[in-house]
């Protein structure tokens, strides 16, 4: 593949959290040049099929110039310049981390001051949870496909689109605008994501019955416009996947539900890791070399944990007809690079077959392909979240 400039900018008009969202939307590869006037070289991020895999600052000391550091430093150069070349990449790969959490992670440096500012300029802070010291970026998607589109509908800014626990089978595309998506805690309303232009609203199992639940309100930030999508193209679209397909979609679809609970009572400081993990044993995936296998739980129950030096942070229960894993063409945060399993005692699996899941995915149209991985970057992003409440928490210790 020919080396060649595809995207340029001012990062005044599009932030480095911006960008990054962008070319993994697209799955680029290739290398990202920041450029600051400030700098007497740019810095560099790679990308394999739109995730990070290495990056350079020569501004930072030996230790922290290649690697995760790199990015989080570049979050701090807000004047300057962008440029991505779409480019085989040879270069070994150093950051594990990822991708929406790295632009989380980014963010809150920033925020706290631990990424320095390059430059005479000001930082105006944005994007918290009404002071919670949360970073919520705005998640973003790929421009939606008219053809899926049956209706638009607008919304005025501070205008419930969706309320938690009414009934309603509607998916919607952000066509243009920001909008909050909402948990109700006893503590009062809390914003678990900013959604956008080519993100979505509505679960899975919205088309898939004839009522579904809503687990969260949906309120229009700005002005908003909305595609609602064919609820019907899309059901049969799903219904003609195989069935282990199906079942991995709507095992994403509940993990992203599950994620959000979790978080509530970790946001609550509800520590129940001991009562999740109580008579279950570590999955251990390195013990046969499965680290790169998918598995569909037949049996049993399964607990994913993110693992902190504030101590154990549960994301998710899972049973039948789930799967633990690898999924080679999502990036969850979770699971096994970044989260352990805790199985029942009776836990029984089967292999999945993952260039056949990987086919299929690739086969699926551009809505339904978006709608998956919209799921994926959801789930990213609260467990995020979970993890920073998680910290806060022993802070008030």
């Amino acid at each position: 593949m020919d080396s060649q400039v595809v995207l340029r900018g001012n990062l005044n008009f599009l932030s480095l959290g911006d960008i990054l969202q962008l070319i993994g939307s697209v799955g680029g590869s290739g290398t990202l040049r920041v450029i600051s006037k400030y700098a007497p070289t740019a810095g560099l991020i790679f990308f394999d099929k739109g995730n990070i895999i290495a990056a350079v600052n020569e501004l930072l000391e030996p230790k922290k110039k290649n690697g995760v550091d790199a990015v989080y430093s570049l979050f701090g150069w807000i004047e300057g310049e962008y440029e991505f070349t779409r480019e085989d990449i040879s270069v070994g790969k150093t950051v594990t981390t990822n991708r929406m959490e790295i632009i989380l992670d980014g963010l809150r440096m920033v925020d706290e001051g631990v990424v320095p500012i390059l430059g005479p300029v000001s930082f105006d802070k944005k994007g918290s949870d009404a002071g919670k010291g949360t970073v919520i970026p705005v998640i973003k998607g790929p421009l939606a496909d008219y053809m899926y589109v049956v209706d638009e509908e607008g919304f005025y800014n501070g205008r419930k689109i969706a309320e938690e626990n009414s009934h309603g089978s509607w998916v919607w595309v952000i066509l243009e605008g920001v909008v909050d998506i909402i948990k109700e805690t006893p503590q009062g309303p809390l914003t678990m994501l900013r959604v956008a232009d080519g993100a979505f609203l509505g679960s899975l199992g919205a088309f898939l019955f004839q009522s579904s639940l809503r687990s969260y309100t949906a309120v229009a930030s700005t002005k908003v416009q909305l595609g609602v999508l064919d609820s019907q193209r899309l059901s049969n679209e799903f219904s003609g996947r195989t069935r282990e397909f199906r079942d991995m979609m709507l095992s994403l679809d509940k993990r992203l539900r599950e994620v959000t609970d979790r978080t509530v009572e970790i946001y609550l400081n509800q520590d129940k890791f001991e009562d999740y993990a109580k008579d279950k044993k570590l999955f251990d995936f390195k013990q046969e070399g499965k680290e790169q296998t998918l598995f569909k739980i037949k049996k049993g129950e399964a607990l994913i944990v993110r693992q902190t030096k504030e101590g154990y942070v549960p994301l998710a229960n899972l049973g039948a007809d789930d799967f633990i894993g690898n999924i080679p063409f999502l990036d969850l945060g979770h699971e096994p690079q970044s989260a352990s399993v805790f199985v029942s005692q009776e836990f029984v699996t089967v292999e999945s077959d993952v260039a056949a899941m990987q086919k299929e995915f690739r086969l699926l149209s551009t809505t339904l392909k978006n709608m998956v991985e919209n799921l994926a970057t959801c789930i990213s992003v609260i467990t995020s979240s979970a993890v920073s409440f998680r910290k806060q928490n022993v802070r008030k210790k």
